[in-house]
């Protein structure tokens, strides 16, 4: 009789425990707490839609050097278990999972696109007026990450209590951006279409976790989810350029203009419907192959960590002071939110247990890099401000700068105990899981308290 995939998995646990104790180096209660690293690994492996063969081959890549013989054992079977997840026959059951995910992936993706059209049917275009403009500007997050939500929801099984409180941060968007008087392309309403994706996306963490929000290991997932996703958006993104410009091409070659139709349809649904399909390739491409987020991290690391050198030199050399302008501010953020971004990248991709590095030391170089360009930022906010006055963008400005300053302190401190070994990672990654609902709120408090406190200006 043709064993489950449970008891499968069992055997496998089972041959991975004889082989601890037939070494002999392992007490047996070691062997039992290991035992439960792995099976708590395994299981929030397959909450993350994981097959069994493929979380117990992460789980036991990523006990590392947990324990020596982990990795020995790894080693040694790797060529047997790869045969039995590649080689043998997929279950009717997994085919049928993954398949029923790609339609419901798909499904949304398409709602999504039909979402972004449907102000069409009450006069609202993409290409109308700048009040138009303004209401796509606001409301764009909400033509796609509730579905998104909605997909995790359904996929991680979310109780009901679990998914309306899923629901709220949803609603109350919808009601504010659309229910107060901003004054159209006024810098509260910008400030509030810049933040509100930040916002929702943290709320869709809250589906990708399956409620369970003070999961440690569930939110460095979410964390390596981002990543990922945001590369396959990239690419599907690129590659939906390509097809762009070549359909113009071609059909300009035959005397007929398909500018106008890209434009008001495939750019915009396909913009939405990228970000469903994105996150479904992410989900079903899981495994134990690296994936590319952490290789990217590796070469930009050093590449941006000389970037910020050379511009301190140069400010220092030249004397120049930053030009405290709404562009410069955003791409200032934008820049430490990249080096946030790696770091939080190499952490995610770390093994723990590992001792310090070079590319530890490179990465504590980065964050105090990052860390005296928000100082001088901060600096230049703070002179803007005495001298013209409060406004807008300046106030949303020094809130985020001070945000990633606070971020980026501790953690440049947390490296520096870990390097000196007076400190353990576990410490920074928890820190950094810990301090993502810091970005929400913030973000929520420019949506929703900004527009109130300026006037709607």
């Amino acid at each position: 009789m043709a064993k489950t995939a449970n008891e499968m998995l069992e055997q496998r646990i089972g041959e991975w425990r004889a082989y601890l104790r037939r070494r002999q180096a392992i007490h047996a209660g070691d062997v039992d707490e290991l035992e439960d690293h792995l099976r708590d690994q395994i299981s929030a492996l397959g909450d993350a839609g994981l097959a069994d063969d493929e979380a117990f081959l992460v789980a036991v890549k990523r006990l590392g050097d947990l324990d020596s013989l982990s990795r020995e054992f790894a080693r040694e079977y790797s060529e047997r278990l790869w045969k039995q997840l590649v080689v043998s026959p997929v279950s009717e059951k997994s085919a049928s999972k993954a398949g029923t995910e790609a339609i419901v992936a798909v499904g949304l993706a398409i709602a999504a696109a039909l979402a972004i059209k449907l102000p069409e049917l009450f006069g609202i275009s993409l290409q109308g007026a700048a009040a138009d403009g303004a209401f796509y500007a606001r409301n764009f997050s909400l033509f796609v990450l509730p579905l998104l939500a909605g997909y995790f929801a359904w996929k991680r099984t979310l109780g009901p209590v679990k998914r309306y409180w899923l629901a709220v941060p949803f609603v109350a968007a919808a009601v504010i951006v659309n229910i107060l008087p901003f004054e159209t392309g006024g810098h509260t309403e910008v400030l509030a279409a810049l933040h509100l994706p930040i916002a929702l996306w943290l709320a869709v963490g809250y589906a990708y976790v399956g409620g369970r929000r003070r999961d440690h290991d569930r939110r460095m997932n979410f964390i390596r989810f981002s990543g990922e996703w945001f590369i396959y958006y990239a690419l599907i993104a690129l590659g939906g350029g390509v097809l762009m410009g070549f359909t113009m091409f071609i059909f300009q070659a035959i005397n007929l203009d398909a500018e106008s139709f890209v434009e008001s349809w495939v750019l915009p649904c396909g913009v939405v419907g990228a970000v469903l399909i994105s996150a479904w390739l992410v989900e079903a491409k899981q495994s134990v192959i690296e994936n590319m987020a952490p290789v990217l991290t590796r070469l930009f690391t050093p590449l941006f960590t000389a970037v910020l050198l050379v511009f301190l030199m140069t400010m220092i050399w030249t004397g120049s002071g930053i030009n405290v302008e709404r562009e410069v501010l955003i791409g200032f953020d934008l820049l430490l939110v990249l080096v946030l971004g790696l770091l939080l990248y190499s952490i995610s991709a770390r093994d723990p247990q590992a001792p310090a590095g070079v590319f530890d030391a490179l990465q504590l170089v980065l964050v105090m890099c990052a860390l005296l360009v928000d100082v001088l930022a901060l600096w230049a906010i703070a002179a803007r401000i005495s001298e013209f006055g409060f406004s807008p963008n300046k106030v949303a400005a020094l809130g985020e700068n001070i945000v990633l300053l606070v971020n980026l302190g501790w953690s440049a401190a947390l490296y520096a105990r870990f390097l000196t070994g007076r400190g353990s990672f576990a410490s920074l990654e928890r820190w950094q899981t810990g301090y993502l609902p810091v970005y929400a709120v913030w973000a929520w408090i420019v949506v929703a308290l900004f527009p109130v406190v300026f006037g709607y200006a």
